[in-house]
């Protein structure tokens, strides 16, 4: 009932079908909190079941990878009753998906050119390490990955120039697994999302995949699968 009473002064920021975000401060520290809300449409106990495994993943999947040095939220407070999780908030951040658009736009193409594929190769290194630790992050887009200038050692956490630090974030749909498939089909809901938002930037995607597999000891199985995933889905595409 606190936790919820907290919430009532906070900023909500968006509502999803799984969750509500909001901001606010907690222990003086900027705090992003989510709070995943019962579904009337489902059984109660089921709803509770599902929704507390939930954000045990979610949890466990940040954790996993701050441990591994990736770049993630500080997890500051988790409540399992209410089902919220207390995240650092980013300061100063903006989304990946933003920053290519800009530059896309800026009119610098040979400079815009290098830092994009500087950053490609960044995304690549994170997300093969992330893989590494059998993190399945689940919802892979440019929008849930957050760039911060000028804070930490760029090179601890994946980026590859050093001058700007990305931070993973919305794991909601995370879990655990060391399935090459399950990695190949992560990979391939960031290239459908990476395509469709960002235009003509196929060669700027396969720089991606070749420090992804530079970075990851289990590279080769990984693309392997995603290959095949990518073959089914043009399937798909012909039938439909």
């Amino acid at each position: 009932m606190a936790v919820r009473e907290f919430l009532g002064e906070a900023e909500l920021l968006k509502q999803g079908a799984e969750a509500r975000v909001y901001r606010t401060e907690f222990l003086g520290r900027p705090t992003i909190v989510k709070e995943r809300f019962p579904k009337r449409y489902r059984h109660r106990g089921l709803d509770e079941k599902l929704t507390h495994r939930r954000t045990v993943q979610e949890v466990r999947s940040i954790l996993r990878c701050r441990k591994a040095g990736i770049a993630a939220p500080v997890v500051y407070f988790v409540d399992y009753n209410s089902h919220c999780i207390f995240l650092e908030d980013i300061v100063g951040s903006s989304t990946l998906r933003d920053h290519i658009a800009s530059t896309q736009q800026s009119g610098s193409c040979e400079e815009g050119g290098l830092e994009l594929e500087l950053l490609a190769e960044s995304v690549g290194h994170i997300l093969g390490r992330m893989h590494d630790e059998d993190v399945i992050h689940g919802d892979l887009t440019t929008s849930n990955m957050l760039l911060r200038r000028g804070q930490g050692n760029g090179q601890e956490n994946g980026q590859a120039n050093g001058q700007a630090d990305l931070v993973l974030i919305d794991f909601g749909l995370s879990y655990i697994s060391a399935l090459p498939e399950d990695k190949g089909v992560d990979l391939y809901v960031l290239e459908k999302a990476f395509l469709s938002t960002h235009p003509h930037t196929e060669a700027l995607f396969e720089t991606l995949l070749k420090s992804y597999a530079a970075a990851s000891r289990k590279s080769e199985a990984v693309l392997k699968k995603l290959d095949e995933v990518r073959l089914r889905g043009r399937k798909r595409s012909m039938v439909g």
